[in-house]
């Protein structure tokens, strides 16, 4: 698949971040903090139980110091260059992706969030026919499936639209909150007009749908299966909500979605979030449990939904109220797997960085493998 020889320029690189300034810096904490307890062992017998308590809390502070100077002695970063992958594999030879989204309840969980989180999925960077989404939902919600239902209408314009020009961000409510930029391209203007209408009636569905219950009882047999469901006493419930049964990676298809709600009983304990992700893939793969993830799968004792359905060697987790920030974000993970073709499972997951978009929070992140 991926050129391995040396001539070529990597995939994947790890770029170093050391400072010798903050090491020395550590290095001198850590000896003072070493004197100390030094100078408590010397002098513990002529003073009283408060002195023995101080040494034991002083110890313990050494120890967790210990520790973070062990984390961030070496920090790396390993730097992708997707556009290398690109021209060097090509796209009908790229691997399978399965991407798992995990909810649980609709109302700490809106489904606008988790709709916008599918979309951004949806309309990544990367051949439509090697995706998969499936939204695991544990609350088993007639609403979540409603409004991924309409979604998956609304995905067969934002996709395109997403593709054709080049967005950066792909959720749609992230992108529509700053104005059109003034442009000459009077197509782009026609496009993302009717675009924000679509997206703001998807919106207005999903929040008329949110506060008026009654329309389930006009629903259609799709909904069948939510006649009777309660959300801890239900049978399993698949839903296929779009198929590309084009699959030719074409730019205006939309990847497979599928609605996933496991079966649930009073009497069973089902470990919340993460049974849920035991029942989509492998069982040990959440306890990396990072917002966004690539992982790689195993070939065996593949427990989940979507090894009978597209059985993809690589698994992406997010959060139902994250979104994918960069649209290249498989592409990226691809250049740490495919970096080395001898050497394939040297890597098991990648995980990105977590960003806010509504708080001041400022994260030392970096791609890890």
């Amino acid at each position: 698949m991926a050129d391995s020889s040396s001539s070529l320029l990597p995939l994947c690189e790890k770029i170093s971040h050391k400072s010798y300034v903050l090491r020395t810096l550590d290095l001198t904490i850590l000896g003072l903090l070493f004197s100390l307890l030094s100078y408590r062992i010397l002098h513990m017998s002529q003073y009283d139980n408060a002195w023995l308590v101080a040494f034991l809390c002083e110890s313990i502070f050494l120890f967790i110091w210990l520790i973070i100077i062990c984390v961030k002695w070496s920090p790396a970063e390993d730097k992708p260059y997707p556009n290398r992958l690109t021209e060097r594999v090509h796209d009908h030879d790229l691997p399978l992706v399965d991407m798992f989204v995990p909810t649980a309840d609709p109302v700490r969980e809106p489904p606008i969030i988790v709709v916008n989180t599918v979309l951004s999925l949806l309309a990544l960077d990367y051949p439509a026919n090697k995706l998969a989404c499936y939204v695991s939902d544990d609350g088993c919600s007639p609403l979540t499936f409603f409004s991924l239902r309409e979604a998956s209408k609304f995905a067969k314009i934002w996709v395109p639209f997403c593709k054709k020009y080049n967005v950066r961000v792909r959720a749609p409510f992230r992108y529509f909150l700053n104005p059109l930029d003034v442009t000459d391209d009077s197509v782009f203007i026609k496009d993302w007009e009717m675009t924000k209408r679509e997206y703001e009636k998807l919106c207005r569905k999903v929040e008329d749908a949110t506060g008026d219950s009654h329309w389930l009882n006009d629903a259609n047999d799709d909904f069948e299966a939510f006649s009777n469901a309660k959300p801890n006493d239900h049978s399993t419930i698949v839903k296929v909500v779009w198929e590309n049964k084009a699959g030719v990676g074409d730019e205006k298809e939309v990847p497979h979605l599928v609605y996933v709600s496991r079966e649930k009983r009073p009497n069973c304990l089902h470990h919340y979030k993460t049974g849920a992700m035991n029942y989509l893939y492998i069982s040990f793969a959440y306890l990396f449990n990072p917002p966004i993830t690539i992982l790689k799968s195993l070939r065996f004792e593949q427990l989940r939904v979507s090894g009978l359905m597209t059985n993809a060697p690589y698994m992406l987790n997010v959060d139902c109220d994250m979104y994918a920030n960069e649209a290249d974000v498989v592409r990226q993970a691809m250049c740490v797997f495919l970096q080395d073709s001898k050497q394939s499972n040297h890597c098991a997951f990648v995980q990105f960085p977590q960003e806010f978009y509504n708080a001041y929070t400022i994260e030392l992140s970096f791609l890890q493998s």
